[in-house]
């Protein structure tokens, strides 16, 4: 079946540094523009990153500027997202997903996604 993995998450402490990955089966990930996504308890799901099929292009949500890194292996079948200086409101889940079409901050844009991980930063 085809899908998104994504690992890596876990507890942290405020500006303590994560690295998350998202792995594919049965998909060549090259294919796609990715993006990752977040969603706090309580809130709707946010853009956080994205990144053209060749590296080509990045964006980053303004909260996270500066401090977060996408990027990607094709050859690895793998995208990344680095997480440095966390703060507490980083909390949420995070989801990678994949699109056919340029990569963008909307949800409804995106083909498919992987079932998140859980990244919880402490005060």
């Amino acid at each position: 079946q085809e899908q998104l993995v994504e690992s890596g998450g876990g507890l942290v402490q405020a500006g303590g540094s994560l690295r998350l990955y998202c792995s594919a089966s049965g998909r060549t990930l090259s294919t796609y523009g990715m993006g990752w996504f977040r969603q706090a308890p309580g809130k709707e799901r946010e853009f956080v990153a994205l990144i053209g099929r060749r590296d080509s292009m990045k964006d980053y949500a303004d909260s996270v500027k500066g401090r977060f890194t996408i990027s990607r292996d094709n050859a690895k079948n793998m995208v990344y997202l680095q997480m440095s200086s966390l703060k507490p409101e980083d909390t949420g889940v995070y989801f990678c997903a994949g699109t056919l079409r340029r990569p963008s901050v909307m949800l409804g844009d995106y083909d498919f996604w992987g079932q998140g991980t859980q990244v919880t930063v402490s005060a």
